[in-house]
């Protein structure tokens, strides 16, 4: 197939999508496919003679690409176009999108990840990887998906939703420590674990330069795991156990941390089980179709999701190809039976 790998855009996490996008790429071309990794927000500059058809001929990555643990703001990233256009597609990408026989989202954050970029390509009968429109806004929205996951009896730690006109001061039903996370965020990126009044006025500062709704939760004491489902199947968990603070974003991404993931985890049989059957659930009341990752902490009172991830990353130190090998399969089958899940989505709906 003719296949672009969608990365970059303007999100807090352009810097881990291109390394998603980069090694995405790199394995489908090893599966044979004419795969070429497209900037959303930069474009793609066609050269004289060049028609899109040409665009997949050439794989256009770095697979030395080293993720940058700063993060971008919007002002950062408008500095990197130059071409004089506007708007979050950049030059070319809706084109070379068309002229493709399936997109391979692999953007993180902002509107990679929340329904905006999926709509644009519903409505232009563009085929791609991960859950639809709808199921990616709820996803990304902190706060809408875990009052779903409460409804449907999934537990999840208690929460507030802040805006700026709340103050930093806010009244909270639980007591410190707490978690501070942008509502509509994801890498830990403006997330924070707080001690008291003074830290958590602190947070909600640096948290609101990411997001204008925040999400405050209690905090969770537990072993920290995560577990991914690609095409309805649960792949082992992973346990993330960090040895010097907590999985930032920078533990997360940085290479040389002392983070260990073991997988699969050294975890009772019957808890792993009941991780498996609740991430399946978490998707399925989510809406969320063909993969994705739904994050854990567990304890004595039981299996509490923190959130679940649309379009988990896909990079050298993501989890979802760690757990995918302790299952037996490829990085390079697991980005192909990706594909190969949602072509068959599309296929029965046809139907």
């Amino acid at each position: 197939m003719k296949i672009a790998v969608l990365a970059g855009g303007k999100s807090t996490e352009r810097n881990v999508s291109l390394s998603s996008g980069s090694k995405i790429t790199d394995a489908l071309r090893a599966k044979g496919h004419e795969a070429t990794m497209i900037d959303l927000f930069l474009g793609y500059d066609l050269q004289e003679g060049q028609t899109v058809e040409d665009v997949f001929k050439t794989s256009n990555t770095d697979s030395d690409y080293e993720i940058q643990t700063d993060v971008l703001t919007d002002a950062d990233i408008e500095k990197l176009r130059t071409d004089g256009t506007v708007g979050l597609f950049g030059k070319n990408v809706l084109e070379i999108l068309r002229a493709a026989d399936f997109v391979f989202l692999a953007l993180h954050g902002g509107d990679g990840e929340n329904g905006k970029v999926q709509a644009v390509l519903d409505l232009n009968d563009i085929k791609y990887t991960g859950s639809g429109t709808l199921a990616s806004g709820i996803a990304m929205d902190k706060a809408i998906s875990k009052e779903i996951m409460l409804y449907n009896d999934i537990k999840t730690a208690r929460f507030v939703v802040l805006h700026e006109e709340d103050g930093i001061h806010p009244q909270l039903d639980f007591g410190f420590p707490v978690v501070v996370k942008p509502n509509s965020g994801g890498s830990s990126v403006g997330t924070m674990i707080v001690h008291d009044e003074e830290e958590l006025a602190d947070s909600l500062r640096d948290a609101y330069r990411f997001d204008d709704e925040i999400i405050v939760e209690e905090f969770i004491t537990g072993r920290e795991f995560s577990l991914g489902v690609v095409n309805e199947q649960a792949m082992p968990a992973i346990e993330i156990v960090v040895n010097d603070g907590w999985y930032d974003y920078e533990h997360k991404f940085k290479t040389g941390t002392t983070t260990q993931f073991i997988t699969p985890p050294d975890i009772d049989e019957e808890v792993h089980d009941e991780m498996k059957q609740v991430a399946v659930k978490t998707m399925k009341v989510l809406g969320m179709t063909n993969y994705g990752r739904v994050d854990f902490l567990v304890n004595d009172q039981g299996v509490y999701v923190i959130e679940a991830n649309n379009l988990p990353g896909m990079t050298p130190l993501s989890l979802l190809p760690q757990e995918a090998e302790a299952a037996g399969i490829s990085y390079e089958d697991l980005c192909e039976s990706i594909i190969l899940g949602k072509q068959k989505l599309y296929q029965e709906a046809e139907k």
